[in-house]
């Protein structure tokens, strides 16, 4: 007794939808808490605008990804 194809089909897009915004915000705690990139004394340096630079386009790119993976 298997699952119909589109139950399955639409899991694996939930799934694959969840593991990719958990990623992305793991690989951005990573380097924005762990390698401190998030945070900057007086004033921010340079690394630390490529950081947000990155992170915006990165976010940006994720949703863009996925509004083409949901349009039915």
């Amino acid at each position: 007794m298997g699952m119909e194809d589109n139950t399955r089909e639409f899991l694996v897009r939930i799934m694959q939808t969840i593991s990719l915004l958990l990623l992305w915000m793991m690989l951005n705690v990573f380097a924005g808490m762990y390698k401190g990139l998030a945070y900057f004394e007086d004033t921010p340096g340079w690394k630390n605008y490529v950081y947000y630079v990155l992170s915006l386009a990165s976010l940006i790119a994720l949703i863009l990804h996925l509004k083409r993976k949901w349009k039915l």
